[in-house]
């Protein structure tokens, strides 16, 4: 299995990055450099994570050629427009202390406020100038991607949803592929506690040898997913990329696709404001 996935404007991202949501700014530097010693060579970061400081600090020090270095950041719900949005975007290469970022995402629709087409014309305009060397989003429907494409034409790269065994989208999935967008996963493993307990998945654990965070995160690459696990533990750090060198089999696949419950850890798209 490649290692990195071609998005649909011929951008390379690789299939596993470094989520670092709830990271203190003081304390993800030291994180993302741990990650960047494991292989990992994907960070994603938001302006409501307030860390996108440390990132850039961590990416810029790594020694790592900037190319290398696959940076994602997120526009918050408090700034959707197309100025705002902007004026967002100029916000969070500040910084971050980047001349661009890898990747750009809407992170929520927020259909409330109905402002998320005119943010998506913002997230083209970037594009456009090379600020961003993709644009995608997060979080959105079925309804909220084909607004996009009927008002704009434009269709994004990637799209952040929720997604474990627990919650696996079928439905978003297929229209995700059908579209040429890529399935990112974050909180891929349900923010492990229960679902890492369970027998189904201790089962394949034991029979592989690998340890049940890595079993969950091998079947989102063979399901076709880029994930963003997070941790701030070195050895689970080092342990959630170690998942290119084992293949689950059907018996696997069939097991875990019994775990479908609906279950979101995070509040619904539809309903957060």
């Amino acid at each position: 299995m490649e290692q990195t996935v071609e998005l649909n404007n011929g951008i390379r991202m690789p299939r596993v990055g470094f989520g670092v949501y709830k990271i203190a700014d003081d304390e993800v530097e030291r994180a993302v450099h741990t990650a960047f010693e494991a292989g990992y060579r994907s960070i994603d970061t938001a302006t409501l994570y307030r860390n996108e400081r440390g990132v850039g600090r961590a990416v810029r020090d790594s020694g790592l050629p900037r190319e290398d270095v696959f940076v994602t950041t997120k526009l918050w719900n408090t700034e959707h427009g197309y100025d705002a949005a902007l004026r967002a975007f100029d916000a969070s290469l500040r910084e971050l202390g980047l001349d661009y970022v890898d990747l750009y995402l809407i992170h929520w629709p927020v259909p409330s406020r109905d402002r998320y087409v005119d943010t998506w014309r913002a997230l083209e305009k970037i594009a456009s100038d090379g600020r961003s060397r993709a644009i995608g989003v997060s979080n959105f429907q079925v309804p909220h991607l084909r607004r996009l494409f009927d008002e704009t034409g434009t269709t994004p790269a990637v799209n952040q949803i929720e997604l474990h065994p627990r919650l696996q989208q079928a439905e978003l999935r297929g229209f995700h592929d059908e579209h040429g967008i890529v399935t990112e996963a974050w909180s891929p493993l349900a923010r492990g506690g229960d679902l890492l307990r369970h027998e189904v998945i201790q089962t394949i654990a034991r029979k592989h040898g690998r340890t049940p965070a890595q079993v969950v995160l091998r079947w989102h690459l063979e399901m076709g997913h880029v994930v963003i696990p997070k941790s701030v533990t070195p050895e689970r750090i080092a342990e959630n990329i170690a998942v290119f060198d084992f293949e689950l089999d059907a018996q696997d696949t069939a097991g875990l696709a019994t775990l479908e419950e609906g279950e979101r850890i995070g509040p619904h798209p539809d309903t957060l404001a």
